[in-house]
């Protein structure tokens, strides 16, 4: 999976990706190689997911303030 793809993910999607690749690198028993790349993988879905999360925090917070700017 690539960046632009990981990047076309929704949160839910890529937390699902992001397990199933965790829990096959904790299973073991694959080549260095295999590792190092679905390590890569995993540090961009979780680098993704991170996004998704602050990109939600933003939007709560600037709605949090406008509501409150709205009752003042």
């Amino acid at each position: 999976m690539t960046t632009e793809e990981i990047s076309a993910l929704g949160y839910e999607q890529a937390r699902d990706e992001l397990i199933s690749t965790v829990q096959r690198l904790e299973a073991g028993g694959l080549a260095l190689e295999d590792s190092l790349q679905l390590w890569e993988r995993g540090e961009a879905l979780a680098s993704h997911c991170q996004s998704k999360l602050d990109g939600a925090r933003a939007r709560l917070d600037a709605a949090l303030a406008a509501e409150g700017t709205a009752k003042d």
